[in-house]
């Protein structure tokens, strides 16, 4: 072998390596769709694709509300069909009774939802838009509100709406720079290494954005042993059956994972969800036997509680029966009445 041949050899396999290393560390890396959010106080991600699975093929749409039936036949964009991912980051608002409420959002969604039709909706929306690194921005007016949308790619929407652009900015700068794996705000930086690796849907962040009041987390009126100023990372992933007397199939794992801020709390944290478990599976008892109430109690039998030092990890199965269950549900309910822009991007 000659010289020639020995370096021709090297720096192909030098080239290899590169390449090796650059999938190795994008595999290592959050989505897309969420590096590209600003810096936030909560991020909720999920990838519809696989999620999509989990309901049955013969599953009639829902009724849709008059105004997002509208934005479905002028841009021909069904969020249901064409939406492949969305990544929201969740900021906590100064004041909780302004037009925003306590949490304002800035989401990347991506699918089949961009083209010619998409910017035709928005410009005759818009009160206003406005040019930022050469993307155009639609200022749509929303119950006392501006929701800012931009499309940012060929299969990728921004929507916002804090009450400045800089976080609609933040991610159009961050898109420029997409290419760099493990560009991201601050918390994907902190706490995206904690979120299982096949998860199909996660969050991380403070879990009384959307739930607290007066200090205290409450979901459906009950008040629950959870600090609001604590960082959680929950998360759903694929599974496989765990026993064979439930006869359950397709099953998802959810995590949720506390991070107290010393062990003698968490101790505290672990034992309070125990018995808040068992509460719950003692009123599960005597609900009708729907498909959704068998869902319900088929996620609280498998659920446990673990701590490891200032960590507290609650795990639980969710059947396929819970999500037919709610998308059956869902399709019962009557919609929504909101206005054109927050029923198409809310």
């Amino acid at each position: 072998m000659n010289r020639r041949t020995r370096r021709t050899l090297l720096i192909a396999a030098a080239v290899l390596l590169m390449l090796a290393v650059a999938v190795f560390l994008r595999s290592k890396a959050p989505p897309e769709a969420a590096r590209l959010l600003p810096e936030s106080d909560g991020i909720v991600y999920i990838n519809l694709s696989p999620l999509r699975a989990f309901v049955p093929k013969n599953l009639k749409p829902p009724q849709r509300a008059p105004d997002y039936q509208a934005f479905v036949d002028a841009t021909g964009i069904d969020w249901e069909r064409d939406l492949d991912q969305v990544a929201v980051a969740l900021h906590r608002m100064p004041d909780p009774n302004g037009p925003n409420g306590p949490v304002a959002y800035s989401m990347v969604l991506v699918g089949k939802i961009t083209g010619n039709k998409l910017n035709e909706w928005l410009a005759a929306h818009a009160a206003s838009r406005d040019s930022y690194a050469g993307k155009t921005i639609y200022d749509i007016p929303s119950d006392g509100r501006t929701v800012r949308v931009c499309q940012i790619g060929y299969d990728m929407v921004a929507v916002s709406n804090m009450p400045t652009p800089e976080q609609i900015h933040s991610i159009i700068d961050r898109h420029r720079s997409a290419g760099l794996p493990f560009s991201g705000s601050s918390l994907l930086e902190n706490h995206y290494h904690d979120v299982p690796l096949l998860a199909v849907a996660w969050g991380v962040g403070q879990l009384g954005l959307p739930f607290s009041k007066s200090g205290a987390i409450s979901i459906l009126g009950l008040e629950l042993p959870v600090a609001v100023d604590t960082t959680y990372i929950a998360s759903l992933s694929p599974t496989l059956p765990i026993t064979k007397t439930l006869h359950i199939e397709g099953l998802l794992r959810l995590r949720v994972e506390e991070i107290a801020k010393n062990e003698s709390i968490a101790t505290g944290q672990a034992e309070a969800l125990n018995n808040l478990i068992t509460l719950f599976q003692q009123i599960s008892v005597p609900l009708a036997d729907t498909p959704l109430n068998r869902g319900f109690k088929e996620l609280l039998k498998t659920a446990s509680v673990t701590q490891h030092h200032d960590r507290v990890v609650v795990t639980a199965t969710v059947s396929s029966s819970l999500f037919t269950a709610a998308a059956l549900n869902e399709n019962s309910s009557s919609p929504p009445a909101t206005s054109g822009a927050e029923s198409a991007f809310k």
